[in-house]
């Protein structure tokens, strides 16, 4: 195991990239589980306001991004500073796109239906930096057999055709399946080769003309959705929170 970590990690230089994918994920299930506890008012957390305004943890977050990524083009790819810059990197970013909501809309919109999207920023970004680190170069790797090679390109060869199909799947609109495609190429092909969602790109530009694959897609998207909703809704409930419940209008005599 030590021998694989070595020659595959630590040798291409990918161990920054894995001390900032662990730091990232670290960082954003902590700060999910402290602001869940400020929500509910449990334990010494408090949010921090100085003046009365509140200063949301996207702030330090960019400052330790910004610290981060250039300690980290500055020291390289080895060595103890580059682990140190890619773990204060990968804090940032977590920290950063917990709240990529807020960017978005320019509002705090953390606990309502759109803060969801930070919760999906972060999965995909997390699944795109583990298919790089996953996907190990065939090339600055030293004492290497000719059938390590052989192998080594061809896990290239499929990372870049299952990368296709992911592309695909966005452009039929199916942004979880792509996510999740990232890991596992079989879920990118299914994506890839059924119908378009409705409102995706690739159904505007070839569903165009084609109206029983248009009325298809519409069915076929209505019956996924109401199947898929309520699990959906309960993943990411449990991830990043319920969000704030909106009252219903009440009408007026």
């Amino acid at each position: 195991m030590g021998h694989w970590f070595d020659q595959n990690i630590v040798e291409p230089g990918k161990l920054p990239l894995l001390l900032a994918l662990a730091s990232f994920v670290l960082t954003f299930a902590i700060t999910r589980v402290i602001t869940r506890m400020i929500r509910a008012g449990k334990g010494p957390f408090r949010n921090f306001t100085p003046g009365g305004v509140h200063v949301h943890h996207v702030v330090p977050g960019v400052v330790l991004s910004v610290v981060g990524g250039f300690g980290a083009v500055a020291s390289g790819r080895h060595g103890v500073t580059a682990g140190i810059c890619a773990v204060v990197f990968g804090m940032g970013a977590g920290l950063v796109l917990d709240e990529f909501a807020l960017i978005l809309h320019l509002d705090d919109v953390y606990w309502t239906e759109q803060g969801r999207q930070s919760v999906e920023v972060v999965v995909l970004t997390a699944a795109l930096v583990l298919l790089v680190l996953g996907g190990f170069s065939p090339l600055g790797v030293n004492e290497l057999s000719d059938d390590q090679q052989q192998g080594r390109l061809g896990v290239v060869l499929s990372l870049v055709i299952n990368f296709c199909f992911v592309l695909i799947s966005l452009f039929k609109g199916k942004a979880r399946m792509a996510v999740v495609g990232t890991l596992v190429p079989f879920v990118a092909l299914f994506g890839a080769v059924r119908l378009a969602r409705p409102t995706s790109m690739w159904a505007k530009r070839f569903y165009r003309n084609r109206y029983r694959a248009r009325s298809r897609a519409v069915l076929r998207a209505y019956h996924h959705d109401v199947r898929w909703a309520g699990p959906r809704r309960r993943f990411q409930d449990l991830i990043g929170g319920a969000p704030d419940r909106v009252p219903a209008p009440t009408s007026k005599p």
